[in-house]
């Protein structure tokens, strides 16, 4: 059943009066990874896959929302003091909290969401829900006054005051802004942006997605993070934005070794960035490709945040003659992210999912993916 009927025909049974349809897009990232936190640059764009929301005012001070998908209820109030239990609820009621506290209107709400945003791909289905949310309570009650950017900053407050993850801008940004048929630069430092054509002719990108998410103790992202903000302090810098390699060298033996290569890797990829950017204004996809490959590995070997089935991916795609591959998101699992020419697709996703198989027991998932519109209201 389409994702809106389906919506609409819970929303009825749970809450009765129809409400209004938004949605908003998961994204990929094309290239730049880990960059957002260092005030480098990435390269992302929205996708043909979202999680939307009917909602509706209640003239309550409650808000009730229902999740299709994880089958569960919640209902809280708008103050400090009311946040829900259940993880999925402390995202929307996080969005209500960080519009509130920018002076916004909030009121009671219902609302029923689903996605087709795959969980745990990598596809960013956190930001898709807090941007369709943030956008809808911007509609809804604040007649449209918050600017778009400031949505995206609510999300990722969101994530840092109410979800315990310190993640940069990019995810939210791709999910508001996107536009059908365009990637975006974003400089995470100036907040500057533009938007680049990207309709390949000849080539899809396709989504290998490994169904393996590993769990780690501490959290990776954040230790990470940390190792980058290390260097720029000893560097008296703010961030690596604004490091070279000659500079890092410069520090190698006042630095573990662990920090070095993860400064590494973001420095090298802050390059890979703009040179990708160059390379779609001249149509040049195998450069483009080259650089993707150039990223997993630095991401395998420097940043150390693959996985042995993400490894065996990029390895069956190289072995495929695919442009360019590498893991996409934070990483440890999830998916690789591939450039390939079309007369190839089908082998390759064939050979993908058979030695995936064989190799581990159960086939990848694969996701074609369009790029198109962010956050927005369905007609």
């Amino acid at each position: 059943m389409e994702l809106k009927t389906k919506i609409h025909e819970v929303f009825q049974k749970h809450f009765g009066e129809p409400g209004t349809v938004y949605a908003s897009a998961g994204r990929i990232n094309l290239i730049g990874e880990h960059t957002d936190y260092n005030g480098g640059f990435v390269f992302p764009g929205a996708i043909d896959k979202v999680i939307m929301a009917e909602i509706a005012p209640n003239d309550t001070d409650k808000v009730r929302v229902y999740s299709i998908d994880i089958d569960d209820y919640a209902e809280f109030g708008l103050n400090e003091v009311d946040a829900p239990e259940a993880s999925w609820a402390r995202y929307i009621f996080g969005v209500c909290r960080e519009i509130l506290k920018r002076g916004g209107v909030v009121k009671g709400f219902d609302a029923v969401f689903a996605g087709n945003v795959p969980l745990g791909a990598g596809l960013s289905s956190s930001a898709a829900l807090e941007s369709c949310f943030a956008f809808a309570l911007n509609d809804l009650f604040n007649d449209n006054q918050i600017d778009k950017f400031e949505l995206a900053r609510i999300g990722q407050s969101t994530e840092h005051n109410y979800c315990g993850v310190n993640c940069g801008i990019m995810d939210q940004f791709a999910s508001v802004m996107g536009q059908k048929g365009k990637l975006m630069r974003l400089d995470c430092r100036s907040m500057e942006f533009e938007y680049y054509p990207f309709n390949p002719e000849g080539y899809e990108l396709v989504l290998i997605d490994s169904r393996v998410k590993h769990e780690l103790a501490d959290s990776p992202y954040n230790k990470r993070r940390q190792s980058c903000e290390r260097v720029a302090k000893r560097l008296g810098i703010e961030t690596l934005r604004d490091a070279t390699i000659e500079m890092l060298d410069s520090i190698r033996t006042d630095i573990t070794a662990e920090d070095y290569f993860r400064a590494k890797f973001v420095i090298e990829e802050k390059d890979r960035v703009l040179a990708v950017c160059d390379a779609l204004n001249a149509g040049d996809y195998e450069t483009v490709g080259n650089k993707m490959y150039e990223t997993h590995r630095g991401l395998s070997y420097d940043y150390e945040v693959s996985c042995e089935e993400l490894d065996f991916l990029n390895d069956i795609a190289k072995e495929c003659g695919v442009t360019g591959s590498r893991i996409m998101g934070g990483g440890f699992g999830g998916c690789t992210i591939n450039l390939v020419k079309k007369e190839l697709r089908d082998s390759f996703v064939d050979t993908a999912k058979k030695k995936f198989n064989e190799k581990y027991g159960h086939e990848p998932k694969v996701y074609p993916v369009v790029i198109s519109d962010g956050a927005h209201k369905e007609e």
